[in-house]
């Protein structure tokens, strides 16, 4: 069976946030009301590369990111969802653009501690949040929590298309 032939009945991607993300706006305007050229070139190749999973010719489509800069104009998003919903005691705001599939139910509602990483902190006060060793924090902010990666297994993978 040829690759390029065959057709896909679900993707569910998680395509990189790095230059998309809202908590790199600070990276994109480095001086107040400058815009960083080289980093806002990364950010449109990051929603391109996103796009391509959205616009993908398949039933059924989810594509999860973080809040996204305004400057890159994303498309509407379906829902929004968060770690506590889904059994972890941490906020983060994810995004989900769904298509030929229902919304993400939540399964172990938990009350929060608190965000997972905060803004201001300098994540230096590992009290206040739930991300890993300085040094990893971005490598471990852009992983999927497993109560969330469940709930998309479980819910999903069973439907039929629309």
């Amino acid at each position: 069976m040829e690759l390029l032939k065959m057709q896909w009945d679900m993707i569910i991607a998680f395509p990189p946030c790095t230059y998309l993300s809202n908590a790199g706006a600070c990276r994109l305007y480095p001086k107040k009301g400058q815009l960083d050229q080289e980093r806002y070139k990364k950010g449109l190749a990051a929603k391109e590369f996103f796009l391509h999973f959205l616009d993908a010719d398949c039933p059924r489509i989810a594509v999860e990111n973080p809040v996204s800069s305004t400057v890159f104009h994303m498309p509407p998003h379906s829902q929004e969802i968060q770690p506590w919903q889904f059994g972890h005691p941490y906020t983060k705001k994810t995004r989900l653009w769904l298509r030929g599939l229902p919304p993400l139910v939540p399964t172990n509602i938990v009350i929060p501690m608190g965000p997972y990483v905060p803004a201001e902190t300098g994540r230096k006060d590992r009290s206040k949040y739930g991300a890993a060793k300085r040094g990893e924090d971005a490598k471990n902010r852009a992983k999927t929590f497993p109560g969330i990666a469940h709930a998309m297994a479980e819910q999903w993978a069973g439907q039929s298309v629309n």
